[in-house]
Parts: C-alpha cells; sequence; structure tokens
C-alpha cells in the first residue's frame, strides 16, 4: 500500500500536525543518516512524543501493511536509518527524557532520544559515568547505540554497548509492548536483550533502555607517542599488550588522518606517521606502575616523541583531535567514505600495508584511525564526488578492505553495523545456512517484514518484505569508472 491522504489523516490523529512532517523538501532532511551516498526520500514523517504514540503509528502501519524504521539523531555510518520510500520513518529524538537515576545500584533508565554524552554527564555528581563512547557521543542517541551495538575508544577494556544494557523496553512490529531483561544482571530465561542489541532495529523499536553504569576511575593518565610508521606503532601495540596490559583505550592515526584533525581543531599533534593516544584508568598505584611499563613499551618500538598529558585539559586535546578525525576529512577532501572492519591485532601491520598498495592502485587516497587495541579499522577513503564514477570506485575500494578483513580472520563490522551499506558483503563472512537462521528469528519477531526492511541481509532474503531502490549518489548513478 501506498501512503494515500486517509493513512496521512490517521497519522495526523495520532501525533498532532507539529508531530507530521510530509512535504516534499522537509522530508528530504532525512534521507540519510552518516552515510550520504545511499539515499531515499520517506514517504512520510512522524516525531512521536511518548510511548503511546510510537505505538499507534506502527498499529497503523502493520494494520495498512505500510513499512517503516525508526531514527534517532541519523549519525550512523551504515545506512541503518535509511528511509524506506513511500514507508513512514519514525524520529524518536523528541523521547528524550531520563527516567530513572539509581547511583546506589549504579543503573540509569533513560528514553531512546537521549544523548550517549548527556548519559555521563547526569551520572558524574554520583561519582559515575556510561563506559560506551563513539566518536559521536555528543550528538549520538542512546537508541541508536543500541540498534548498533555501538563501541568507541574504550570498548578494549570496558566492552561494547551490550555489556552495558540490561533491560529494554520495546514496541513490537504489530504494535505490541514488552519488556526484556530487567534490572538485575541475570534474568531468566533466552538472551533477548543480546539479540536486540545490534539487531539494527529490525525486531522492533526501542523506547525504553536501563543502563548500567560504572565508578568514575580513581586516576585516568593518557600519552600520545608519534612514530616513524604505522608498522613501529602496531608493534607498540602489540608490545603494550603482549606485556598483560589492558589499556581503557589504545587508538591509532596515520599521517593523512593527523593532517585533517590539525586542520580542523587544532589539537598540536606532532608531525608523524602515525600516532598512538594510550589510555590507562582505575586505582592510582596500579596505573602508576603500568604507565611507566607503557612509554618504556612505545620507546622500545621506536616512538620519536612521546607526550604524557599533564592535566584534563591536555587530555581533553587530545582526544579532541582523535574524536574529529572522521569530520576532519572534510577539510582535505571534497568527499570521504567510512569504512568499518575488524582484523587480528597481529594482522594490522600486513592489513595496513595491503590498504596502501590498494590506495596506489585505486588512485584514492586512504587515511586510517582505529581502535588499535582491538583491531578495529576505520578507513576513511577520500573521493571526489564531482568526478564521474569516483563515488563507485570508493565503494568498491571499501569493499576490497573488507575482503582483507575476513581473510585475515575478521570481521566486515567491528561497531558501525551491516544496514543497507555492507548487505551485500554478509556471504563473505557467513554460509547460506547461518543467513537462514538469523533471518529465522528475524521472521519471528516480525512475520510482515515491516520493521527496518531492506537491512542486514542481502537481498532477496524476505519475511514478506519486497526489496525496494535506493537512490544512489548521483555520481554513482552517472556511471562507474574502471575497476582498479
Amino acid at each position: 500500500m501506498n501512503i494515500d491522504e486517509r493513512f496521512l489523516r490517521a497519522l495526523r490523529d495520532i501525533v498532532g500536525e507539529s508531530g507530521l512532517i510530509d512535504g516534499v523538501a522537509d522530508r528530504i532532511t532525512y534521507e540519510s543518516d552518516a552515510l550520504t551516498h545511499l539515499r531515499a526520500v520517506p514517504g512520510v514523517v512522524v516525531l512521536p512524543v511518548s510511548v503511546p504514540q510510537v505505538q499507534e503509528v506502527v498499529r497503523l502501519c502493520h494494520s495498512a501493511g505500510v513499512p517503516f524504521v525508526a531514527r534517532g539523531h541519523g549519525t550512523g555510518l551504515s545506512g541503518g536509518a535509511l528511509p524506506v520510500e513511500d514507508g513512514v520513518l519514525i524520529v524518536l529524538t523528541r523521547l528524550d527524557r531520563i527516567l530513572d537515576i539509581d547511583a546506589p545500584n549504579r543503573r540509569m533508565t533513560v528514553q531512546p532520544g537521549v544523548t550517549n554524552l548527556e548519559i555521563s554527564r547526569r551520572a558524574a555528581p554520583f561519582g559515575l559515568y556510561y563506559a560506551p563512547d563513539p566518536s559521536s557521543q555528543q550528538v549520538c542517541s542512546i537508541g541508536g547505540n543500541v540498534a548498533e551495538n555501538s563501541g568507541g575508544a574504550h570498548c578494549l577494556k570496558y566492552g561494547f554497548t551490550v555489556h552495558h544494557v540490561l533491560g529494554l523496553e520495546l514496541v513490537m512490529p504489530d504494535g505490541a509492548l514488552v519488556r526484556l531483561g530487567g534490572p538485575v544482571p541475570d534474568t531468566p530465561g533466552f538472551d533477548l536483550v543480546g539479540a536486540l542489541v545490534g539487531s539494527e532495529g529490525t525486531l522492533g523499536i526501542v523506547t525504553e533502555v536501563v543502563l548500567r553504569l560504572l565508578r568514575l576511575p580513581e586516576d585516568v593518565r593518557t600519552l600520545l607517542a608519534a612514530f616513524p610508521s604505522t608498522d613501529a606503532a602496531g608493534a607498540a601495540v602489540s608490545g603494550i599488550i603482549a606485556a598483560g596490559i589492558i589499556p581503557a583505550a589504545v587508538e591509532m592515526m596515520d599521517r593523512l588522518t593527523i593532517e585533517a584533525a590539525e586542520a580542523a581543531v587544532h589539537p598540536n599533534f606532532p608531525q608523524a606517521e602515525a600516532v598512538l593516544i594510550v589510555e590507562l584508568d582505575g586505582q592510582r598505584a596500579e596505573v602508576d606502575a603500568l604507565f611507566r611499563r607503557v612509554e618504556s613499551v612505545c620507546r622500545e618500538a621506536g616512538a620519536s616523541e612521546v607526550r604524557v598529558a599533564a592535566d584534563a585539559e591536555e587530555r581533553a586535546r587530545f582526544w579532541t583531535g582523535r574524536k574529529a578525525a572522521f569530520a576532519a576529512m572534510g577539510r582535505v577532501s571534497p568527499d570521504y567514505y567510512v569504512q568499518d572492519g575488524v582484523i587480528p591485532r597481529t594482522k594490522l601491520s600486513e592489513v595496513l600495508r595491503r590498504i596502501r598498495a590498494l590506495a596506489g592502485r585505486s588512485g584514492l587516497r586512504i587515511g586510517n584511525v582505529f581502535h588499535a587495541g582491538d583491531g578495529n579499522l576505520h578507513p576513511l577513503i577520500c573521493y571526489d564526488g564531482a568526478v564521474v564514477g569516483q563515488a563507485a570506485l570508493a565503494a568498491d575500494v571499501g569493499g576490497e578492505i573488507l575482503q582483507y578483513c575476513v581473510e585475515v580472520g575478521g570481521s566486515i563490522t567491528g561497531e558501525h553495523g551491516v544496514g543497507a551499506d555492507k548487505a551485500a558483503h554478509m556471504p563473505k563472512m557467513f554460509s547460506e545456512v547461518d543467513l537462514d537462521t538469523m533471518q529465522r528469528l528475524r521472521c519471528a519477531f516480525d512475520p510482515s517484514g515491516l520493521c527496518n526492511p531492506q537491512k542486514i541481509f542481502p537481498t532477496p532474503r524476505l519475511c514478506g518484505e519486497v526489496p525496494g531502490p535506493y537512490r544512489a549518489h548521483p555520481a554513482e548513478r552517472a556511471g562507474l569508472a574502471e575497476r582498479f
């Protein structure tokens, strides 16, 4: 069914005039998430202000057979919140309340539109914080973090979103409201919370999240080490882990991303082929002893310079440079495509060399910034969308890098999700039986295939959904460049 006037009137009755967007120009605002080379204009956008409104919208879609997609703040990088043309986009940014702070039990209950960083800000007066910290933490919503199982710089020591979610309230694809998990550490029955976190919005719409909080560490120490090559920086990472040290974070940036960050936010990084940011936290005596060992490992690996953050301000400057890296690439390239894959730490040098060779063959510059501690790569593929075929070439380069990750025993995604962007790459990792098993779970939750269709799985692989075309970047539509 296409969206008609009767359907629009029913939506307007649910969310009111201010909660419905149906003008063409206004709907274009929502045509993509942060992965801009995939675009689809939604048939209509709704902005509910309550859980009952979300339920009523979903019930209406279910009864009319209209597909729907939930969206938070639109910072995703895999097309996970890409709308469906002639579908409903349910934007959850107005569900932004912190519902409860249970400091003695280190829990917080929030709605999906609350930003990641706001959780730690509200927890700080109680001596607590929320560990997962994506680079977009100032603006990304916790609902999106749950959908994509987001990580961040500190996931090496503290894990991903799934390790910090105790319970969920979920609007099922037929509009029913269920609660999964709860405030206790281990509830009986199947781990449906674990299944929901990282399901990319395909199993329902999360409307409430119970989060685990951590106590603020007694001490935090951070250093920045410059290296003459990414190989040397990779050797330092291996040396740190081999020494039995699990830092809170180990981040690496290569020369191109250093230059971009410097142009954007001026963190005063040294000129080098690679830098590492290493952070330790915990009890002061332990941090002190381990930090000296980390400094020693970096120098033994060939660090040309080691800077230790003298205070919180300098530490913040280090992290500002790192977390600005994605957006900063706009300073050195008209367009860029962020990929996301995982490799074993021991394969860092090998894969980075292959990426450098690929950049030479393709003629596209590739910057590398990644969570070096757990091997989560984020290659930034630079291209010019005004040049016919370069956008498609960038996508091909990204696919080649994912192949490298799989070949060395890694994964096609570490924290950005599969979404619409990498669905076609899923067979690189999974057999048909694997994919069918995953699809059975999805169909159990959503037999009509209306909830965020066309994501994760290569098509055709349906629960009733009908594949629809996405509108590619204009340069992609104009034609493809020759393969590199």
